[in-house]
Formats: C-alpha cells, sequence, structure tokens
C-alpha cells in the first residue's frame, strides 16, 4: 500500500523548491493554497482535468497579482506545482488551451457547451469528452478550484456575464445541473472567491497606501535635516 502524502510533505517539498521568504499577506495566500490543492490531489476520487489547472492557474496570478519582486512569482508557482508532484508546464498550458478557446467563443455559445447542450460550439474530442466524464462520474471529486476554473472560463468570454448576479446564478445553475455538480456548494464556492478577490485588493491597497505614507515621510524628514544643517565653513577659503 503507498502512503499518501501529508501536507507537511507537501510543504517541505515546495520549501526546498522555493527557497526565498515570502512576502507579507501573500505567504497566507501561498499556505492555503497549497493545503487545499494538497487535499484535493489526495482524494481518491481526484482526477486531473483542464479546468482544475485553469482554476490552479487564474487564483494563483489572481491573488499573487502586485507581488514584488515580480520574478520570484513564476518561482512560487513552479514549486506550488511541483510540491504536489506535478508539471506546472501542464498547468500552463492546459490552462492556455482553454483561455484561447474561450477567447473566442461568447458566453452564451461556453454556457451551451459546459452544459452538453445540442447547439454548443466544436471542440476537440478530448475537451469534450472530459465534460461527459465529469457528468457520466457520479464520484466526480469536485472542488473549489475546479469552480474557479469554470468562472475563469466563462469571465474570459464575456466579464460581464460573472458580474450580473441574476445572469452569473442562471449560467451555473444551468452548468451544475448538466454536469451533475453540487450546484449550491458551487455557487457559494465562487461568490467566496469574488469576496476573497475584494479583500485581497483592499488589502493591497492598505499596504501600498501605507508604504507609500512611510516612504513620503521619510523624504520629508531628508529634507528637514537638510534644511537644519549648518552652512559649509568657507571662512578658510575667505581668508586665502
Amino acid at each position: 500500500m503507498n502512503n499518501i502524502r501529508t501536507v507537511s510533505d507537501t510543504k517541505k517539498t515546495f520549501y526546498s523548491i522555493h527557497t526565498r521568504p515570502i512576502n507579507s499577506i501573500y505567504s497566507r495566500v501561498v499556505e492555503e493554497l497549497m493545503v487545499e490543492m494538497h487535499l484535493v490531489k489526495v482524494n481518491v476520487n481526484f482526477a486531473y482535468n483542464p479546468f482544475y489547472a485553469l482554476g490552479v492557474v487564474t487564483a494563483f496570478y489572481r491573488f499573487m497579482e502586485g507581488y514584488y519582486p515580480e520574478a520570484d512569482k513564476e518561482s512560487i508557482f513552479s514549486a506550488l506545482i511541483k510540491a504536489q508532484e506535478d508539471d506546472p508546464e501542464k498547468y500552463r498550458a492546459d490552462a492556455k488551451r482553454l483561455e484561447d478557446f474561450a477567447k473566442e467563443k461568447s458566453s452564451s455559445e461556453l454556457v451551451s457547451w459546459l452544459s452538453l447542450g445540442s447547439d454548443r460550439p466544436e471542440s476537440s474530442e478530448d475537451l469534450e469528452g472530459c465534460l461527459k466524464a465529469i457528468a457520466d462520474n457520479p464520484k466526480f471529486k469536485y472542488s473549489r478550484l475546479f469552480a474557479i476554473g469554470l468562472f475563469s472560463f466563462l469571465e474570459l468570454a464575456e466579464p460581464e456575464l460573472v458580474k450580473n448576479e441574476s445572469r452569473r446564478l442562471e449560467a451555473f445553475k444551468q452548468i451544475a445541473t448538466a454536469l451533475n455538480l453540487p450546484e449550491e456548494k458551487l455557487l457559494k464556492d465562487l461568490d467566496l472567491y469574488r469576496d476573497n478577490l475584494e479583500k485581497i485588493t483592499q488589502a493591497r491597497r492598505v499596504m501600498e497606501d501605507t508604504l507609500q505614507a512611510a516612504r513620503k515621510k521619510r523624504e520629508e524628514r531628508a529634507s528637514e535635516k537638510e534644511a537644519l544643517a549648518p552652512p559649509p565653513d568657507t571662512s578658510s577659503e575667505n581668508s586665502n
């Protein structure tokens, strides 16, 4: 019997790959995402799919927006995926594929496609098969990150759809019914995701305002110090 990896194993692997410290509010984001991915991955019913990948990629880059130094984000992302014993390039490639597909379609076409409707747009057989496998699997491991992937998929086609509450609810209820997803949990997870995005945006603004105020204070102190400094002694020059 294979031993199931623990959260500690995942964290240890992550910090052995990304060795630089993670800044302030972002460290909690990374830790929570890492644990969430771990718990999904070790579930016996979990099966990787492109929508899960899109959810992971979108959640990471949305929550890590504004991170400094910018170059560290790629290292953190790679470590996050490798800590789950997965390939970060696979996640990026599958997410990009869905992003490209979504940008070429209307939101109504995508809702029909996700709902396995008769008028859905054409796509590759493996993506079609992925949706059918989800719908036909009573033990499909639903996760918040999968829900974020669906949300991001529709948001790419039409941002206004996910902003409009009535349209958003109608679309995701239709999708949940077609794919046999837990509707109430899906809607709750998406509301929480949107709330968390707003909270971290606010936290980032507070942090930026604090840094700006501290910078301004340092500049004012430097100016005051310069103004109070005695003038240079020129007496020796005048006597020559």
